[in-house]
This record gives C-alpha cells, structure tokens and sequence, in this order.
C-alpha cells in the first residue's frame, strides 16, 4: 500500500518561500515551527506558517510535483497560494487541539 506524500509550502512573515515534500505532515510543520536547527533555512528566515500543501498517494508523483514548483517564478507560487489560501493562514494553527463538542438542536 502507498504511504501518503505532501508537498507543502511554508512561509515567513515577510512571506519568505520554503517549499518541501514529507510523508508525515504534521511531524515536519512542527520541526519547522520549532526551529531546532538554527542554521537551517526556515529557522534563519523565521518561515514557520504553513500556508500551502497538496496530496498524493504516490510518493513519486509528490517528487515530481516539488521539483515542478521549485522551478516556478515566485509569482506563479504567490498564485498558487492565493488561489487556496487567499489571507496566508496558517494552515496548522488548529493541529493538535481538541475538537469543540457539538451540542445536538433541538
């Protein structure tokens, strides 16, 4: 069975462009987020919002799928970004808390 692959854009908030591929989503945002390597890319530019992210069942087609945004112009990634995430929320800000309860209608 396939494991699932993400390619994600992180950004700062001066709107600084990461670009990646993980197979665990949630793990690699925090690892971004956290910042351990203080000598990494995101850690220097402080790009720590997710702010775009696609599936793919295939780990190669996610491959593929980086390496074709990486070589677009940083206007067409800006496009890409707006046209999911129009105000550049962070996409992981709800990761890891609780779901409110729903209270049934009467």
């Amino acid at each position: 069975m396939p494991e699932i692959a993400y390619v994600y854009i992180m950004a700062s908030t001066f709107q600084v462009l990461y670009i990646g591929i993980t197979t665990h989503i949630e793990q690699r945002v925090t690892q971004h987020k956290e910042a351990k390597d203080p000598d990494s890319f995101t850690a220097r530019y402080k790009v720590n919002k997710l702010v775009y992210y696609e599936e793919f069942a295939w780990i190669t087609n996610a491959i593929a799928r980086e390496k074709q945004l990486k070589r677009w112009s940083r206007i067409k990634k800006i496009r890409l970004i707006v046209a999911m995430n129009p105000t550049w929320q962070d996409l992981s800000a709800d990761w890891g808390k609780p779901f409110p309860l729903l209270t049934p209608t009467k």
